[in-house]
């Protein structure tokens, strides 16, 4: 079965990581690297085990839009960030595997990402969902 992993991350972390001001020290290149290569061997790990469908890092919520209802017969568009919303989606990676729990084991690997001295390490959460592939895969009850 394929699983969606989805890292959250806030636009403040994005700051940080590209050096924008921000209340806390920006992360070094040395820091963005050391992420940077946690990330790509652990998806290189995914590859050689036959586990890899697909990955993709997203732009920082800045670059956002949200269609949200329809107003006067025209659909509601807002630009990102969202104040009521502190974490969004910033990537994702699809694996196929044995089931559930080692999908979970795969994506809790992610916790061990380096960060700078302070900052919390791994994403603040990680979700793990399994992929809909078709109507006998949707669990209604």
């Amino acid at each position: 079965m394929k699983y969606m992993i989805m890292l959250y991350a806030s636009q403040r972390e994005y700051d940080l990581m590209t050096g924008k001001p921000t209340d806390q020290p920006a992360w070094t290149q040395e820091d963005v690297a050391a992420m940077h290569e946690f990330m790509a061997k652990w998806n290189q790990e995914l590859v050689e085990s036959g586990e890899f469908v697909e990955a993709r890092g997203l732009t920082a919520p800045v670059h956002t839009r949200r269609i949200h209802g329809v107003k006067d017969g025209v659909p509601v568009v807002t630009d990102g960030p969202y104040a009521e919303t502190e974490e969004v989606l910033a990537g994702y990676t699809i694996v196929e595997c044995d089931s559930f729990d080692r999908a979970t084991e795969i994506a809790a690997r992610i916790t061990n990402s380096p960060h700078p001295a302070g900052e919390p390490t791994g994403s603040e959460y990680i979700d793990v969902r399994p992929i809909v592939e078709g109507f006998e895969d949707f669990d209604v009850q």
